[in-house]
């Protein structure tokens, strides 16, 4: 791309929201419309659902998401999970972050234009708001630059009152992720004072929604989230981003009278070495395709109408190419696309395709490295799934009482301090019983016989376990203890050592 003079670095110096003198450009995007506008549509309307359900539905008394980190309560799909269970997590993380990786080296950054939050809630919900008060793009300009007067300030009012109490509605549904929509609804209907922190928290978060909507908006995308940042590091010439064919694009110009000529080969070496052929010639049966077709006097595909730069809410030119501000909202598409119908030419000179696929009219996005990390993340969901299955209901803990020794008894028996700890990890309580495994000792509990562990929570005490001194050896002896329910169904097996006198 070297040889043609239509291509510029500049872009990549700074980003589109920030002058040369570092101050904030606004960013007033024309509303968008067309096809993959309305798909995204529908994808939000099923996830903003998906948000405000998911807090009311309840798997056996336990909600269907929950990560109070607070209380280190974790709920997912109606499974409890406890801060035992932080293997799994951790392996979970890493699963994530490996499907993310892989994700992007083959979609790009697809993952925050069509299904994260924030461009769901700000350019669906948020924007749609400002479209319908403050009206479109060249509206809105004249409108704040307008003086401060009874209609701007009427229409600023409402505007960002409605942004309010949409950030107050979100938070609460968020804080519910976290605490759970019952404590929630507590907050809201009880006194203040017996919710004080709740309270606060609430107030907090929805002012923080409130900005990050009201005024950061695209810099969340371009400054804050690392996500964007790793674009530079995961994308190569296989991935798949929202790309503008130069090739079938360039020499960019406007549509003039006398262009009835076209361009019948590709850009290969020198613009000079071209072939014009006249428009009527060009079939579908011809070697001439979308790519090959080029204007008289060098100009390509691309009208140079700016309508993809209008409708970017990130204001960019994705003319420039990959940039770190494209989230791939594909509202460039759909604009590019309706320009193209009307000056009969065809679509999808802005698409979905990558910069391999664009230079050499191939697609293939794989590769060693895509290989390397679908392996890798074959294997961490297999273990995952493998751990998880594994995962007993309950989980006991059974230790000596460190600093005493073993006790010997008038009746030939000698005797070990126990300490237990049970962890109920079910929706369900649980009433325990402790009996040992294919031997002739006796468990003696310290108080109860029967261990009763609420559902969610822990129980602690201590035992004695007691064996014939002829069957005791020296040292340690290996001991297993079973957990049983009220059934007499095993629910846990634990291993412990049982220490001997010398003799």
């Amino acid at each position: 791309m070297a040889e043609f003079d239509f291509y510029n670095e500049e872009f990549i110096d700074s980003i589109a929201t920030v002058d040369k003198e570092g101050k904030r450009i606004w960013i007033y995007p024309k509303k968008p419309k067309g096809k993959f506008y309305n798909y995204r549509n529908l994808l939000a309307y099923f996830y903003i659902a998906l948000f405000l359900v998911l807090p009311f539905i309840k798997i056996k008394g336990q909600p269907f998401i929950l990560l109070n980190i607070l209380e280190r309560k974790f709920v997912l799909f109606g499974v409890y999970f406890m801060p035992q269970d932080f293997y799994l997590f951790a392996i979970a993380m890493l699963i994530l972050m490996v499907f993310i990786i892989l994700f992007t080296v083959i979609y790009g950054r697809l993952f925050c234009g069509w299904i994260c939050p924030q461009t769901i809630f700000m350019e669906l919900v948020f924007r749609r708001i400002e479209y319908w008060i403050e009206g479109d793009y060249k509206d809105q300009k004249r409108l704040n630059d307008a003086p401060l007067e009874g209609s701007k300030i009427y229409k600023k009012l409402l505007k960002h009152t409605l942004f309010l109490a949409i950030s107050i509605v979100i938070s609460n549904y968020f804080l519910a992720y976290i605490i759970g929509m019952d404590e929630v609804l507590k907050i809201i209907s009880e006194p203040v004072s017996l919710h004080l922190g709740g309270f606060v928290a609430m107030i907090i978060f929805s002012f923080v929604f409130y900005g990050v909507f009201a005024r950061l908006r695209e810099q969340v995308c371009t400054t804050i989230c690392p996500y964007g940042r790793l674009q530079g590091v995961l994308l190569d010439q296989k991935s798949l981003v929202v790309a503008y064919d130069y090739v079938r694009g360039e020499p960019r110009g406007k549509i003039t009278k006398d262009s009835k000529t076209f361009v019948s080969e590709k850009i290969q070496s020198s613009p000079a070495a071209y072939e014009t052929i006249p428009l009527e010639k060009v079939s579908e049966n011809s070697a001439t395709d979308a790519t090959s077709i080029f204007q008289k006097n060098l100009k390509g595909d691309c009208v140079d109408c700016k309508l993809c730069i209008h409708v970017c809410p990130t204001g960019i030119d994705i003319r420039n190419g990959t940039q770190l501000e494209c989230v791939n909202c594909t509202a460039c598409m759909d604009a590019c696309d309706e320009v193209m119908e009307k000056v009969k030419r065809p679509t999808g000179l802005i698409r979905i395709d990558s910069i391999e696929g664009i230079e050499k009219g191939k697609r293939n996005v794989w590769n060693g490295r895509v290989l390397a990390y679908t392996v890798v993340l074959v294997l961490l969901i297999a273990l995952e799934i493998l751990l998880f299955s594994v995962r007993g209901s309950i989980e006991v803990l059974l230790l000596r009482t460190p600093g005493l020794t073993a006790i010997e008894k008038k009746e030939g028996y000698i005797s070990n301090l126990y300490n237990y700890t049970m962890i109920n990890k079910t929706p369900d309580n649980i009433i325990a019983r402790f009996r040992l495994s294919n031997s002739n000792g006796i468990i003696e509990m310290v108080g109860k016989e029967e261990v009763t562990v609420i559902q969610s929570k822990k129980s602690s005490g201590s035992l004695f376990l007691h064996f014939p001194k002829n069957q005791v050896d020296p040292g340690k002896n290996n001991v297993i203890v079973e957990v049983i329910d009220k059934e007499g169904k095993v629910i846990e097996t634990v291993k412990t050592t049982f220490f001997g006198p010398p003799r």
